[in-house]
């Protein structure tokens, strides 16, 4: 594993993310979003945000492919074709992508739930797909690729106040926590790498990504839903980290918006301003994840939680969960109620600015309220209450991933010994992000 990352990084660290000075554009909020391509193809597009987006872009005249290897739960508008396809499959992206201008790459695995485990599949969808994108769009002269990304291409767990693409770096691969930011990372550094790259039939092929955080909206499929199944089943007992943590969240509509900005900022009437850029998009709001989820306790009709987990054991129980759910999955399919990275991006500040978004694409973020998305959720799923057994099941899974790493002792102790050495790096970063925050 560690000989493959190793690789990876001596292949790819390679991309570099120019900085251009970010000077002030008017304000674009009141303004309709035009026609910037004549055919774009999707991939992920079964996926919420994929779905969105590819609505939005057929209303400004654009024809649509929705590339995906599922099928979308909505119905298919018109102006929108829905080819379902695996994106490591060369030759359907190929004929999908003929006579498109413009490729939209969303297509990901491994985010949350039981995906996070199966490794060796993330690789081949976010990296090996990736190639597949790049080659297809080189082959076929298309010459606009924007790839949606995410913030774990920068952030691990490490405290981040209002970082902005020249100051934040990528994080080190071989020191991410889970594959999937890893591979979001290397499959980033690609496509910016192959900014400028010549096409088959003559021209350039100008690249840039997004990246997100947290999607919501009505209809999102990951974040939302689980969330509310956790809350409901009696799981979400504690509050992890301060009240101070901040974090950012983004609308789907308005990564929508960035997404159809993206395409018209590489285009030779915006001297291909976007080409080779990285960009933070988000709500332009910084919320506490426990502040932020109030509707959704209330929707619930369950009380905030009001005790606070040590990180440390919060830690220790979600690498008991992973530990266990890696041995049974050969044999079950179970989801951890949660993992070590999402323990540390619940537990640590990590916000950024969108001022570059702004100026280079006319970034202009809506507001829009999370307690209308938990409206929608309620109506649309069914409510059960009593969740015991099931409450009892997990407690014995808990307490045998316990004894089965009590048995690798050097698993456990490593990780204690770890945290116990760190204990006053951790006090003293703390204080540090807390007056960070208290002079803002």
């Amino acid at each position: 594993m560690e000989k493959a990352a190793q690789k990876d990084r001596k292949s790819h660290m390679h991309a570099k993310q120019v900085s251009k000075a970010v000077e002030p554009k008017p304000d674009t909020s009141k303004q309709t979003l035009q026609k910037v391509s004549n055919k774009t193809v999707i991939t992920g597009g079964a996926g919420n945000f994929g779905f969105t987006l590819g609505r939005a872009f057929a209303k400004t005249g654009t024809h649509v492919i929705l590339y995906d290897i599922n099928q979308p739960p909505w119905e298919i508008p018109k102006g929108v074709v829905h080819i379902q396809a695996d994106v490591r499959n060369y030759d359907d992206l190929y004929a999908a992508c003929e006579g498109a201008d413009c490729v939209i790459h969303a297509a990901s695995y491994g985010m949350t739930g039981v995906e996070q485990l199966y490794k060796k599949q993330i690789r081949s969808v976010n990296v090996g797909g990736t190639g597949v994108v790049l080659e297809v769009c080189k082959r076929r002269n298309v010459p606009r690729l924007i790839y949606t990304s995410s913030i774990n291409v920068v952030f691990a767990g490490q405290t981040i106040l209002d970082g902005d693409e020249a100051s934040v770096p990528y994080y080190p691969l071989n020191k991410h926590r889970n594959e999937y930011s890893r591979t979001k990372s290397i499959a980033e550094q690609m496509v910016l790498a192959a900014n400028g790259s010549f096409l088959a039939g003559g021209g350039k092929l100008y690249t840039c990504a997004l990246r997100p955080p947290g999607i919501y909206g009505p209809e999102e499929q990951r974040h939302l839903p689980r969330l509310a199944l956790i809350i409901e089943r009696g799981f979400f007992l504690f509050k992890l980290g301060s009240s101070d943590v901040l974090m950012n969240w983004v609308h789907v509509k308005n990564l929508v918006q960035a997404h159809i900005l993206a395409a018209a900022a590489l285009t030779p009437e915006k001297n291909y301003i976007a080409g080779g850029q990285a960009y933070f998009i988000h709500d332009d709001e910084k919320v506490n994840l426990f502040e932020w989820l109030s509707p959704l306790f209330e929707g619930l009709g369950v009380s905030k939680p009001w005790m606070r987990l040590p990180i440390w054991l919060a830690q220790l129980s979600a690498l008991i969960m992973e530990s266990v759910v890696s041995l049974v999955t050969p044999f079950l399919e179970l989801v951890p109620l949660i993992t070590m990275y999402e323990v540390h991006s619940v537990a640590c500040t990590h916000t950024f600015k969108i001022d570059k978004a702004r100026a280079h694409l006319g970034y202009a973020p809506k507001k829009y309220l999370f307690a209308d998305c938990i409206e929608h959720l309620l109506k649309k799923r069914p409510r059960q209450k009593n969740y015991f057994w099931l409450n009892v099941f997990f407690l014995m899974v808990f307490l045998i991933g316990a004894i089965v790493l009590a048995l690798k002792s050097s698993v456990v102790v490593n990780f204690l010994q770890v945290t116990w050495e760190n204990i006053p790096q951790v006090i003293l970063e703390n204080m540090q992000s807390l007056q960070k925050i208290s002079q803002l």
